[in-house]
């Protein structure tokens, strides 16, 4: 009898532990739940200015600052093509405005498959007025926009890091206009 009480004493710690370590890693995983905080594809932090978060390979000026709707400012600091046949932009997204922001839901734009994986800025274009092109945000095999998502407001004063990936025009165009719904349209330059 003490063999089979040892074993299942055993088998009980087990199941508890494994129980224990899955709640915990849960709940490292999980977004807080209600607390209304961006996840950490949209990370917001204070800003102390217009001025972009340094990152590696970021200019100290940012190649294009877009003006939106109630005091969002968009700063396009880097726009780099890569080998893979991608461009990659990089940026912040900052409430100039002295209230707290609803993130429009028209920057995600109005393609079924991309509104159907929330908030994005999967409205977003690259144009090639040469080669009369336009570029769309890659989405992934599911679907999902390859762009920030999952925000929905932003503090006065706060900026988010945001980035915005999309096939790559031919070498030649080294220059094209990014439009972004309800944001003035603006021409980046691309490096790489």
């Amino acid at each position: 009898m003490s063999i089979r009480f040892t074993t299942k004493a055993r088998r009980g710690m087990v199941a508890m532990t494994v129980v224990a370590g899955l709640a915990l890693g849960v709940a490292g995983c999980s977004g807080g739940g209600d607390d209304k905080k961006p996840n950490a594809s949209a990370s917001a932090s204070k800003g102390g200015g217009s001025q972009p978060s340094a990152q590696e390979g970021q200019a100290s000026e940012p190649l294009a600052e877009l003006k939106g709707p109630s005091g969002l400012l968009l700063q396009i600091t880097s726009a780099v093509r890569d080998s893979g046949g991608f461009v990659t932009l990089s940026g912040d997204l900052k409430n100039d405005g002295s209230e707290v922001t609803v993130i429009p839901a028209a920057l995600s734009g109005n393609e079924t498959e991309i509104l159907n994986n929330g908030r994005s800025l999967g409205g977003a274009t690259l144009v090639d007025s040469k080669g009369k092109k336009r570029y769309y945000v890659l989405r992934d095999t599911d679907g999902r926009p390859l762009t920030t998502t999952g925000f929905s407001t932003i503090k006065p004063g706060d900026t988010m890091d945001v980035f915005l990936q999309f096939p790559a025009p031919p070498s030649s165009t080294t220059e094209v206009n990014f439009q972004l719904p309800l944001f003035a349209s603006a021409a980046i330059q691309i490096s790489g």
